[in-house]
């Protein structure tokens, strides 16, 4: 029996000058994905990658497309190795690499949906900060805390949403610079672990992102999304997507509501469990290893393997 593997995408955050280069330079196929990103953006994907400084890559109309190029470059060099997903998901962004996967969007649609959503999002950020006199919204990440205790945290709190259920103790919240300050005193009031600004453009997945959302649907009215082929997990729901239709309004839904992420895991825990645990195995396929730790510290992962895939040696390994 061949063995089943599950992929799952990073999302914003997880970029770093450099990422991808030594897939790119070892593998012809991942080569091809930079450049194809390349002649489709009009962007020199080489140069933002590798070039770039943390600055010019942490805002979202780079590091959305660059995260992805780096993403679909390591896929690329997966399959030419004969790995491929029998299911998927992705976090926040990594979401859309993962309808890649599933057959849901072409590659070039994927590559210019992420292009313009990364544009959209950075532009409305500016916005909000600009009406906040240049204080940036963001967001937060709590350690030491359930989901349920930041929560009702930031209930109270103006502007300030739980964004992102990344683990029983790891919750992020989304919100203006001054509703973030605020999250951040009450978190350590609660008895919080820490309470950390996360490098990223705006305060994703919350209501303050309204408008993007507004002008992301109108963008994807001409953009078809087939039935997935493959098992395809959803931010917004938690569980899995049932056909083309639904992927398309929780591409749209994606930007003002939270994920859902251990939701998620628990959904590909149990199908991994039925195809056999020692027959599977989980790649966080693309720059970083967060996804590879939010795994190991949930009870659904528990003897399940999961391996960061973000450099040549590891893929040689596979």
């Amino acid at each position: 029996m061949s063995k089943k593997y599950a992929f799952l995408f990073p999302g914003q955050g997880a970029q770093a000058p450099g990422m991808a280069k030594d897939i790119a330079e070892s593998s012809p196929a991942a080569k091809k994905v930079i450049d194809d990103i390349s002649a489709i953006t009009g962007l020199d994907m080489a140069k933002l990658l590798w070039e770039s400084t943390p600055e010019d890559l942490a805002r979202s109309d780079n590091s959305q497309i660059a995260i992805t190029a780096a993403s679909l470059a390591t896929m690329a060099a997966l399959k030419e190795k004969g790995i491929e997903p029998s299911s998927a998901m992705g976090f926040s962004l990594g979401e859309f690499p993962a309808l890649y996967a599933a057959g849901v969007l072409s590659f070039e649609d994927v590559i210019k949906v992420v292009r313009q959503r990364g544009i959209i999002m950075q532009k409305v950020c500016e916005e909000i900060a600009a009406k906040s006199e240049g204080r940036a919204p963001g967001m937060t990440a709590v350690l030491g805390l359930s989901q349920d205790q930041v929560k009702a945290l930031v209930e109270p709190i103006e502007d300030a949403y739980a964004a992102n259920m990344n683990s029983d103790k790891q919750t992020v919240v989304s919100g203006t610079f001054d509703a973030l300050d605020k999250v951040e005193a009450a978190a350590k009031e609660a008895g919080a672990r820490r309470a950390v600004r996360l490098k990223v453009a705006g305060p994703f997945h919350s209501p303050l992102m309204q408008d993007a959302a507004v002008e992301f649907e109108k963008f994807l009215a001409d953009i078809t999304f087939n039935d997935p082929k493959i098992n395809l997990f959803s931010n917004v729901t938690g569980g899995k997507v049932l056909d083309g239709d639904q992927a398309k309004k929780a591409a749209v839904l994606h930007l003002t509501h939270p994920v859902l992420w251990t939701d998620e895991e628990a959904c590909l825990a149990g199908v991994i469990k039925e195809d056999g645990i020692e027959n599977s195995a989980v790649l966080e396929v693309g720059p970083g290893k967060v996804l590879t730790g939010l795994w190991g510290q949930t009870e659904f992962g528990a003897g399940i393997a999961a391996t960061p895939v973000n450099t040549a040696e590891t893929i040689s390994t596979l």
